[in-house]
């Protein structure tokens, strides 16, 4: 429990990734924590679409930035050389909070391995549109599958301090 804790404690977003692509034996350890994850019923309603591909990982940027406003140039993935974006099927009643949860799991099993991650959002709203759907179509995944989440990955090229934890976060009814 003291290294769960001590990951726990020292996992931070990342935004500034250097240029080396994740080592596989990583990744695959990071996505098996990914299907670990717990959900409703025990129905595993999300997917992981993982990206390396430069090119392809621009465009989905480009859509991802333009949730933000249709003219945004934002770099909303900071340069990660590796975007797993989780999806999850709609039929679930749980769906997003099943995704949530693979999300969770990536972040911090990426921080275990020694990578840096950052969720990224706008995946629901860029799945939802019709060049979202598009690329459900083109993954091999149904109109029923919305977006949670992306996770960018990357070897970080600074991490950034934690934050004191706010009082009152918790609070114990006896």
């Amino acid at each position: 429990m003291g290294d769960t804790l001590k990951d726990l404690k020292e996992r931070r977003s990342v935004r500034k990734f250097k240029a080396e692509q994740v080592k596989d034996s990583e990744l695959d350890a990071v996505l098996e924590a990914g299907t670990w994850a717990a959900s409703g019923d025990g129905a595993q309603a999300a997917v992981m679409v993982v990206l390396q591909d430069a090119e392809k990982i621009a465009g989905l940027e480009k859509l991802n930035a333009r949730v933000l406003g249709p003219e945004s140039k934002a770099k909303t993935f900071y340069g990660a050389p590796t975007v797993v974006t989780v999806l999850a099927d709609n039929r679930q009643v749980t769906w997003a909070d099943d995704g949530n949860m693979v999300i969770g799991n990536l972040i911090n099993a990426a921080h275990a391995v020694g990578l840096g991650s950052c969720y990224i959002w706008r995946a629901r709203e860029l799945f939802d549109g019709e060049e979202g759907k598009a690329l459900l179509k083109e993954w091999g995944l149904d109109e029923n599958y919305r977006g949670v989440g992306h996770v960018i990955l990357g070897y970080a090229a600074e991490t950034p301090k934690s934050r004191p934890r706010k009082s009152g976060y918790i609070i114990k009814v006896r």
